[in-house]
């Protein structure tokens, strides 16, 4: 148990602060690493109920460099959570590795990248960086599924990297959140093992429940926050991809993933296209229902190669994926955006949009110029008359209507039953059941 040794350790405060009632259980605790302890404690305990492993580098050993006897210690625990199905936790503190001139640190580092990468999909993983990771161990840090910094802590392959601070790493997409603390990065951990399935077999979490106090629909973000329970709301990768959202909620008691296509119709960029391809991917690895709020005049191509590379990301992402997904469109769904992640071509099981709503091939304005240009003729003010035609445009061809009429969305809701309506399509597609083709993995350029 707990407490046995040193326990002023703060390798080992931080695993206190992470398990129920600050109590532990280690594993192979008296490794050794050359002529001392391993520089690692690996345990065992519990985190809000639910069975966790964890190791924690400790720096009072050797700065907490990582050896053999270390990388065996945690690639253990690795191999423990294949068998029983429970999350990992990986705390990181350490300047490196052993260094000796023969290639034993690469063998340390792969045989943990190797055992990390056997239980990626199969049970959550998390990082928390409380203090210097660096080189390999980054490489391993971002095999996890989230990655929590806390914001004195650092993260680079090389020594000299000017870009290895939290804050960075935040706004490339590689640190899904950021705390203040060691105490306020365990919270989160705690928080994010609680609101997620133990492993790709178990079911979604179920809480208690009130709901949002006050019913907000004025922009995506507040529709977010409507439709969630009380309080249950954790975002993931806040400071990467500014016109997406992606997060955990409950809905009904019931865990979701929550994604935002467009923020006040802002453009999607690659980061955004990549951001949420990566939270779809995840979700669906533990069979979290995803719901899809869109608005936005579709994708940005200010770098048109790679955008067209991370739209096909995002589109294969979400077509890919056998979970629940719906999708409400509560703003604008212009271009392949509507197709990537809201119609029928990207596997949505409901696609709902509110009576406003626009969704079309091309932006009003630019339809306008497109298909009614004849109309624009001998017109004594264009840029009027462009925008009344626009607006003509939006509420014929381009309305949620028309778009219902002809089997694109199916069904058009009032924003203010759209909690209620979640609710409901979520227990009736609750039994989803999809098979799949025969292959190992699809071959899509990341």
């Amino acid at each position: 148990m707990q407490n046995d040794k040193d326990t002023n350790s703060q390798a080992r405060e931080r695993l206190s602060l992470l398990f129920d009632d600050g109590i532990y259980n280690e594993i192979n605790s008296t490794v050794m690493e050359k002529d001392s302890l391993s520089g690692v404690i690996s345990a065992f305990g519990y985190v809000n109920g639910n069975g966790v492993y964890a190791f924690s580098q400790d720096r009072s050993v050797n700065n907490g460099a990582v050896g053999a006897a270390q990388a065996t210690k945690i690639a253990k625990l690795y191999e423990l959570a294949a068998k029983t199905g429970n999350p990992v936790v990986g705390i990181h503190d350490s300047d490196g590795a052993f260094v000796d001139g023969t290639a034993s640190s690469l063998a340390a580092y792969g045989k943990m990248l190797s055992a990390s990468a056997v239980i990626s999909g199969v049970v959550p993983q998390i990082s928390v960086i409380a203090g210097t990771c660096a080189g390999t161990a980054a490489m391993l840090a971002c095999s996890s599924d989230f990655v929590i910094m806390t914001k004195e802590s650092e993260f680079f392959m090389a020594p000299n990297s000017s870009a290895g601070s939290a804050q960075a790493a935040a706004k490339s997409g590689i640190a899904s959140i950021v705390c203040d603390d060691d105490k306020k990065a365990m919270e989160k951990t705690r928080e994010l093992i609680n609101i997620l399935p133990i492993n790709n077999l178990a079911s979604v979490p179920m809480f208690e429940y009130a709901e949002e106090a006050a019913a907000d629909f004025t922009n995506v973000k507040s529709a977010v926050s409507s439709v969630a329970d009380d309080e249950s709301s954790v975002e993931i990768c806040a400071e990467y991809g500014k016109a997406s959202y992606t997060g955990f909620a409950t809905i009904g008691g019931s865990t979701v993933g929550i994604a935002a296509a467009g923020l006040e119709s802002e453009k999607l960029s690659s980061e955004d296209c990549l951001k949420l391809a990566r939270f779809i991917r995840t979700c669906d690895a533990f069979s979290i229902p995803v719901i899809t709020f869109v608005d936005s005049e579709g994708f940005d191509d200010a770098d048109a190669v790679s955008s067209i590379k991370a739209m096909t990301t995002l589109s294969n992402s979400y077509a890919e994926a056998t979970t629940v997904k719906i999708a409400v469109v509560c703003g604008k769904a212009i271009g392949p955006l509507f197709a990537a992640v809201a119609g029928n071509s990207s596997n949505s099981d409901f696609t709902y949009a509110y009576p406003e709503a626009v969704i079309a091939p091309l932006a009003p304005v630019t339809a306008v110029e497109f298909m009614w240009h004849d109309k624009l003729k001998g017109a004594s003010d264009l840029a009027a008359e462009r925008n009344k035609l626009a607006k003509e445009y939006s509420e014929t061809l381009a309305s949620a209507k028309t778009a219902a009429e002809n089997g694109y969305i199916d069904d058009i809701i009032k924003p203010e039953n759209t909690r209620t309506v979640l609710v409901s399509a979520l227990d009736i597609l609750s039994g989803k059941r999809i098979q799949k083709l025969p292959k190992k993995h699809n071959n899509i350029q990341f």
